[in-house]
């Protein structure tokens, strides 16, 4: 799989921390170069400092992956800085909880902004240069098994999530043509800050829950973002790609704090 990295470029928004990092480290370790973005500026150079200090090369580019603007001057800061754009890996995102009923439309329109407007345009960018190209590449959508299986309380967040699987299959169809795949993947629970910041028992809530008995690690779930971004997968398009350890087929859920 290695060799399918190697003098590559890639894209990632959100890659400061937790699922981000891990696919930026991964592939930077197998030679590809990397554009990191965050909101977080200092996220985004300490996420540099790391893959550098790993060996491999990595530029920050922060700012908000929910601004069009902001994601097409990503897609134009891979092209200055290395070249040529080959893989696009739209991993930001939020998360709203809460019920139907407490739901307020500044959030609504901030999820939708950053999970679905951000990808969105970052897919055209990214599809436009490689189109030109002529030499192919890859997308991958950071969608969540609370797209594929319901859960209370996150009604928003899984709708958009559920766009992105329906956005991959969709666009196979016209990206096709132009020799670029994308695919979406689907995490279940997965330790990262983020989620121990919601909850710091957050291991100890979710694992018993799982089938296979086992909360994902981002590296978890990195590596199979990287086996889509391979040539392994290059007859795979349009799928999505849900990695829980079963728990949308249980659909158990935790026990509501009182």
């Amino acid at each position: 799989m290695s060799k399918s990295f190697k003098n590559k470029t890639a894209v990632i928004t959100g890659a400061g921390s937790g699922i981000g990092l891990a696919i930026a480290r991964q592939l930077a370790h197998r030679g590809t170069s990397v554009v990191v973005n965050d909101i977080d500026a200092d996220r985004a150079e300490k996420a540099v400092a790391q893959i550098e200090s790993d060996g491999g090369q990595a530029v920050a580019h922060p700012g908000d992956a929910g601004d069009v603007d902001v994601v097409q001057r990503l897609v134009s800061r891979a092209v200055d800085a290395y070249g040529h754009l080959d893989f696009a890996i739209a991993n930001a995102g939020l998360t709203l909880f809460g019920d139907v009923f407490s739901c307020c439309p500044e959030d609504f329109r901030r999820l939708l902004n950053v999970n679905l407007q951000g990808t969105f345009f970052l897919v055209q960018a990214a599809s436009k240069h490689m189109r030109a190209r002529r030499q192919g590449g890859r997308i991958l959508l950071i969608s969540s098994n609370i797209g594929v299986q319901p859960h209370p309380g996150l009604a928003p967040y899984g709708m958009t999530k559920a766009a992105l699987n329906m956005l991959a299959r969709s666009l196979a169809l016209e990206l096709a043509p132009c020799r670029i795949a994308i695919n979406a993947l689907a995490p279940g629970a997965t330790v990262t800050e983020r989620t121990l910041q919601d909850d710091p028992n957050y291991e100890q809530t979710w694992q018993p829950l799982i089938p296979d008995g086992c909360v994902a690690r981002p590296d978890d779930i990195a590596g199979a973002a990287l086996f889509l971004l391979s040539a392994e997968a290059h007859h795979i398009t349009g799928h999505t790609l849900v990695i829980d350890g079963g728990w949308s087929d249980a659909g158990c859920y935790p026990t509501p704090a009182d």
